[in-house]
């Protein structure tokens, strides 16, 4: 009994963790507009920001262990690092060629695409209400995607896919090697994104406003949302992780909505209202099948 009542205050600082997580998330699209610079040195400073607050955690975490934290990520720690550093250029990109409502939906897809991938990789078999959520999240996705050619915005809708499947292949590693200490490859994560975007980038060439911002950006948004994402995807499933993610949708809309005025376009809410509806009929759904369970 008490081992069972650890695992559930576990797994429900897991739940919060990442709940949090998404709320920090949520609000990159509206640090995207509001900071006025090209994307490659916004990449630049948000990953340095984000890289150096996550190090001083682990520091202060292991101390004289820190090196060998760092060394004992192994090649799940660097996997999930190369995903997490490719999700983060794909997203910042897409949010400069799509509207902050299509990358925001199309990111709601990711319990389903996690749920495959898993299948996929992991033999990880998945009920029929997944298939059938997966089945509808795809096609409001398509709706979006054809939206998206008639509005000339394609080509982000492209990244915020790819951003997708990146983000679900590093929840499904974060999850399956959760011994695997995950917080030096997320600071790794974060600096490897300054390192890859230095050619591209103007870093020197910023002001004191744009720096405050951009430290914000990397500290709140990036940092505090990765470093949540990290320790709480080693508490819950990886679907869960995905599902509980989908909670940034309404809220990076939101952000932008009232902030900036961003409408999204007929096909963006149509689309997106049908994924939205999918993932919370597959919640609702599944929060009920284990209820019942439970009880059983």
């Amino acid at each position: 009994m008490g081992q069972y009542a650890d695992f559930m205050s576990r797994h429900t600082q897991g739940l919060l963790l990442i709940t949090l997580s998404a709320v920090a998330f949520s609000s990159a699209g509206f640090f995207t507009r509001l900071i006025r610079l090209d994307v490659w040195t916004m990449l630049f400073w948000r990953g340095l920001f984000a890289g150096l607050m996550i190090f001083c955690v682990v520091l202060v975490q292991e101390r004289h262990g820190t090196w060998h934290a760092m060394r004992a990520i192994g090649w799940p720690g660097v996997v999930a690092a190369a995903c997490s550093t490719a999700a983060t250029i794909l997203y910042i990109n897409a949010f400069r060629l799509t509207s902050v409502a299509d990358v925001a939906v199309i990111f709601a897809v990711a319990p389903f695409i996690t749920a495959g991938l898993g299948w996929l990789w992991l033999g990880t078999k998945e009920p029929l209400s997944t298939l059938v959520a997966s089945a509808i999240a795809v096609m409001g996705v398509s709706i979006m995607v054809g939206g998206a050619i008639t509005d000339g915005h394609l080509a982000g809708d492209l990244l915020a896919f790819g951003m997708t499947v990146c983000m679900a292949i590093m929840m499904l590693i974060i999850r399956h090697h959760h011994a695997t200490p995950m917080l030096p490859a997320a600071c790794l994560s974060a600096l490897l994104c300054p390192l890859l975007v230095w050619p591209f980038a103007t870093p020197f060439a910023v002001g004191a406003g744009d720096m405050a911002e951009l430290a914000l950006f990397g500290t709140t948004q990036f940092g505090l949302g990765l470093l949540l994402l990290t320790i709480g995807g080693q508490m819950v499933s990886a679907t869960e992780n995905a599902l509980l993610n989908t909670l940034e949708t309404p809220l990076a809309i939101a952000w932008v909505g009232l902030c900036f005025g961003e409408i999204p376009a007929v096909t963006s809410a149509v689309g997106g209202a049908i994924v939205m509806a999918a993932v919370g009929a597959h919640v609702w759904h599944s929060s009920r099948s284990k209820a019942a369970t439970a009880l059983a």
